[in-house]
């Protein structure tokens, strides 16, 4: 399994390698550059220009090695390509949130260059769609109760499942899109969070086919109700090391100075790729230590507008508690440089990464 997981990552960057070449002066010659936001940090006017939506070549090289490896791999094992099987839950989840609202985001402030994008209602309605079908799916095909972490022991939702999970397919597509405000940030972070995830799904796999399980193995097995959980942890491993094979590869046009941005394209894609194998593993919990980095970013603009409001309503003059919002625009504004930012932000995934998936190990 890790051989064919390493092969989905190099094939993933391969394609990433293949197409940017062609398809960096492609954007260029039809003027899809980023409109840059006026009251953002000053040094990002340089930026102005640059093309955007990248992520489209990050998707389609994660969505092409998965799909090509996870249908090898299932022919060859026998495997059934129905509902039950975790390549077309990934695919929904990711390619969903990325034609319903990321590109057409991206479309409308790039080829329209009207810099609002879609409306907040507009994008919303698309959020909440995918996020109640993909929590319908989960609760008929994977059940309710969600994996506590440093326990063998899991918290079934009920029917309180699909409400909570639609609202958390909602905020991490939303903060994995306010976590790209600097170059290179979130392909960085992505590298290193679906690599945990990868390792996580292989661990469970490998887990649940030992044959003298322990009693912990055993609950986790039976946590699972589908016919065969090995099979249904491969494409969710292969989709997790081709995303990070082809964030490497996006990485290389991508690092300061950038020479093309991911966009609202590749975010959403993103986002729907932390979630979505998150929920199919049963590993929402995990989601705040290797997400923490993107986590941070909604909640800093939550915590950024919500004290201007209070002390505007108080004083009659708002006030900030960072210099600006989401947080990396704040060290940005401190006098960090970009590359500074992304290795920091690379090295707090990387650490709460690690624990995440020794708090699977330390009890499986």
């Amino acid at each position: 399994m890790f051989l064919q997981c390493a092969f989905a990552a190099v094939m993933a960057m391969a394609v990433v390698f293949l197409v940017m070449p062609g398809f960096l002066p492609y954007l260029k010659k039809l003027k899809f550059g980023q409109t840059i936001y006026d009251l953002g940090p000053k040094a990002h006017l340089a930026k102005q220009g640059t093309p955007n939506m990248g992520g489209i070549v990050t998707a389609l090289a994660t969505v092409f090695s998965t799909a090509v490896i996870t249908v090898i791999v299932g022919i060859k094992n026998g495997w059934r390509f129905g509902m039950e099987n975790a390549l077309w839950p990934l695919l929904f989840i990711t390619v969903g949130c990325m034609a319903l609202f990321g590109f057409p985001d991206d479309y409308i402030k790039d080829v329209k260059k009207d810099h609002e994008g879609l409306k907040p209602k507009q994008k919303l309605i698309g959020q909440m769609i995918v996020g109640l079908a993909f929590s319908l799916y989960c609760f008929l095909y994977v059940g309710s109760d969600v994996i506590l972490p440093f326990t063998d022991k899991t918290w079934d939702l009920g029917w309180f499942y699909v409400p909570i999970m639609t609202v958390l397919v909602m905020f991490i597509t939303n903060s994995a899109n306010l976590q790209d405000g600097v170059d290179g940030i979130l392909s960085s972070v992505t590298v290193i969070g679906m690599a945990a995830f990868g390792v996580i799904a292989l661990f469970f796999a490998q887990t649940i086919a030992v044959p003298d399980r322990t009693p912990a193995g055993e609950a986790l097995y039976n946590a699972f109700p589908m016919t065969d959980p090995k099979a249904w942890f491969r494409p969710v491993s292969l989709m997790c090391f081709a995303l990070a094979g082809a964030s490497i590869g996006f990485l290389r046009y991508n690092r300061h100075p950038a020479k093309i941005f991911m966009g609202d394209t590749g975010s959403m894609f993103i986002g729907g790729a932390f979630v979505g194998v998150a929920m199919l593993m049963k590993c929402q919990f995990l989601l705040i230590p290797i997400a923490f980095t993107c986590i941070m970013s909604s909640v800093s603009v939550m915590m950024q507008t919500a004290y201007f409001k209070y002390t505007r309503k108080k004083t009659g003059t708002g006030k900030r508690i960072f210099k600006m919002a989401p947080l990396h625009h704040h060290f940005e504004l401190s006098g960090m440089k970009e590359n500074q930012i992304v290795l920091l932000y690379a090295a707090v995934t990387l650490v709460l990464s690690l624990i995440a998936v020794w708090s699977l190990y330390k009890f499986y």
